[in-house]
């Protein structure tokens, strides 16, 4: 039997492609409902997203379960004016170059800031590891890193660009040098080729949700499991049978009283300061590993207006904020704007960001604070007249992991705790990217390292 710690979306796919191949899977979850980070909350004709509000279809995988699980009449995809984004300059929102000849009319980047990029390809490649504050200053120049990536990493990690791994956090973004010498020209000759894997970059992926939120996926996959998804037990430790070659013992609670049962294979598929506390007694060095990965703490504050009180273009998915504007907030998104059906007629929606590891103090202000705070900084940026007819405030402490420098080495040494003890494995939005698609890909990717070891094992026996 294969045990999965977690119901998150990387819990529950993997058990679902394990499932497909005939293995015998459980997914345990400590929660009373599916989804991890992924909740939708429904209240009347206000629809709000907890966690991620959209995905972008990186990866065919997203086609291919929606297919299996029959919910393709439920996908539904951005309206066309999502594709425009905003920054904030000097108490003004600009939108984002969408073309070469828009960014040069641009007036979110000094003409000194734009002739800077020209000598992005004659900067020779870096010899060291770098931060992403560090790699976008050498390459691209100050201001760009100040209006371009400052916001944007405020937006994807609720995260600094001055403590992020430019290799872990932008993998991508970090090969264009080491094997172009240059992200321009990388840039150009990646545009010109397509992924053997079918999969497509995010800037040209499909943004898309579900008429009923995104928690629909993991709805659906809960459904399709049955009763090979338990909710209400939490696991406390692990330990092993015998040998290295052993069964688990896997101790937990649920409702109350103490369970215990053996499993052959474990997958943690939990957040990692939780999988550390999990393999305590297990693995004690990968314990100490897995609980110091940085979290960002972050509030989402849902804002929603009558439309008369806003008198400006909501066409677009939303604006993020640098740091260097001194704001109380990181961003916001136009959450009616982008998909329909989300709130009451002739009313609008925002959500509105808070803290991240550039404000971590202001998640700790209690939600009627953070209500105001959001709604005035609203006011101000947007001119949005009167108060909200309805909010709602939903705070993570540990929101998103930090790919802080080191964070490559921590995942060698997960993979170094995988291969001595056999039948053990991580996955989560810690290892292998944050969003959705990646989740959903390295999901695939495990599962077939699951199968693969399960061949061998079989075969050996």
């Amino acid at each position: 039997m294969i045990t999965i710690i977690g119901a998150g979306i990387s819990g529950l796919t993997l058990a679902w492609w394990l499932h497909k191949e005939g293995l015998d899977v459980t997914v345990v979850e400590s929660d009373t409902s599916v989804g991890g980070t992924m909740k939708t909350v429904r209240d009347g004709d206000w629809l709000i997203e907890t966690g991620p509000s959209s995905a972008l279809a990186t990866t065919p995988l997203f086609e291919m379960l929606s297919r299996e699980l029959d919910i393709e009449d439920e996908v539904c995809f951005s309206k066309p004016s999502a594709k425009k984004r905003y920054i904030l300059r000097d108490g003004k929102l600009h939108m984002l170059p969408m073309s070469p000849f828009s960014f040069l009319n641009s007036g979110l980047w000094s003409c000194g800031a734009k002739w800077r990029l020209l000598k992005e390809p004659f900067i020779s490649r870096a010899d060291k590891e770098e931060t992403l504050a560090q790699f976008v200053e050498r390459r691209l120049g100050r201001e760009f890193l100040d209006y371009a990536i400052n916001p944007f990493v405020a937006g994807v990690y609720a995260g600094d660009p001055a403590q992020l791994s430019v290799r872990d956090a932008f993998p991508k973004l970090y090969a264009l040098e080491k094997e172009y010498g240059s992200l321009i020209r990388g840039a150009m000759k990646k545009k010109k080729s397509s992924a053997d894997d079918g999969s497509v970059a995010k800037n040209r992926a499909e943004m898309f949700s579900y008429r009923q939120g995104m928690q629909s996926l993991p709805l659906a996959l809960h459904k399709a499991l049955g009763n090979r998804v338990r909710t209400g037990i939490r696991v406390h430790t692990l330990s092993r049978f015998g040998n290295d070659t052993g069964e688990f013992i896997i101790k937990a609670e649920e409702n109350g009283r103490a369970v215990e049962w053996m499993s052959d294979k474990i997958v943690l598929a939990v957040p990692a300061y939780t999988a550390g506390k999990c393999v305590e007694d297990l693995a004690p060095e990968t314990a100490d590993v897995l609980k110091s990965i940085s979290y960002a703490p972050a509030a989402e504050i849902f804002l929603g207006y009558p439309a008369s009180a806003v008198r400006m273009n909501l066409e677009g998915f939303g604006f993020l904020i640098p740091e260097k504007e001194k704001r109380s907030i990181l961003g916001a998104i136009w959450t009616s704007s982008i998909f329909d059906g989300r709130m009451p007629e002739g009313h609008v929606a925002f959500t509105v960001f808070v803290g991240g590891a550039r404000q971590p103090e202001l998640v700790d202000q209690d939600e009627p604070a953070l209500t105001v705070l959001a709604e005035t900084e609203l006011n101000s940026i947007m001119g949005i007249q009167g108060s909200p007819v309805y909010s709602r405030v939903h705070k993570w402490n540990k929101a998103i992991p930090q790919y802080r420098i080191g964070h490559g080495q921590m995942m060698n040494q997960l993979a170094k705790t995988e291969r001595s003890m056999f039948g053990l494995y991580f996955t989560g939005n810690y290892r292998g990217g944050i969003s959705v698609g990646d989740c959903l890909m390295q999901s695939d990717q495990l599962a077939k390292r699951i199968v693969k070891d399960q061949t061998f094992n079989t075969q050996k026996e």
